[in-house]
């Protein structure tokens, strides 16, 4: 069982259909007992991070997600799910967040157009990692956030050039990330869940 995390903050239909589009079956649901049954994690999200992460922490969702990643099962976080993973957020002041990759989240202060909105390409910063084995270097994605990760190098799977260096995949271990929306993004999204679905079956 796969399970999608609903902690009332996500396009959670779109993000299931996604998953289903490459054969992932999976589950929307808020029960602790579904995240430690569950074969792997899919964390979602839109929104402010403050909010998420007092949601997650009110229903206990955080300590349950933390035990189980710890123990290797994969999670996957999507836009501010992949925000979620980092230590800290410093949207609408300064929280802590499940902590599972090292790093902040930190607000785009850019001459560009915030909300960063629409397509961009992607730049590989780690070209092996199984997560890119069905797409090409300068395929585009689809972004939308104001919030950046500011991570270490060797956790940026791959990053969009948005007037800084945007990570758009995140990975440590068995936890990955992705900033933009791959049930949002193509075919392009596709084969990144085609490939994720390898990584876990």
């Amino acid at each position: 069982m796969h399970v999608i995390i609903d902690y009332g903050l996500g396009n959670l239909n779109s993000v299931q259909k996604g998953f289903e589009r490459v054969g992932i079956e999976t589950k929307i649901s808020d029960q602790l007992k579904d995240i430690r049954d569950s074969h792997s994690l899919i964390l979602p999200g839109v929104g402010a991070y403050r909010d998420a992460i007092k949601l997650l922490k009110d229903k206990g969702m955080d300590q349950a997600l933390i035990e189980q990643v710890n123990k290797g099962k994969p999670i996957i976080g999507i836009c501010l799910g992949m925000q979620l993973l980092f230590e800290v957020s410093y949207e609408y002041g300064m929280h802590q967040g499940l902590g599972l990759i090292k790093g902040e989240i930190m607000k785009m202060e850019i001459p560009l157009k915030v909300p960063h909105m629409g397509w961009n390409s992607l730049t590989f910063n780690q070209p092996n990692d199984p997560i890119l084995k069905y797409i090409n270097e300068g395929d585009y994605v689809y972004y939308v956030h104001s919030y950046f990760a500011r991570c270490e190098g060797n956790n940026i799977i791959a990053f969009s050039d948005y007037h800084i260096q945007v990570p758009g995949i995140v990975r440590k271990d068995n936890i990955y990330g992705m900033q933009f929306h791959p049930e949002k993004s193509g075919q392009v999204g596709h084969n990144l869940l085609k490939a994720y679905k390898e990584l876990i079956i």
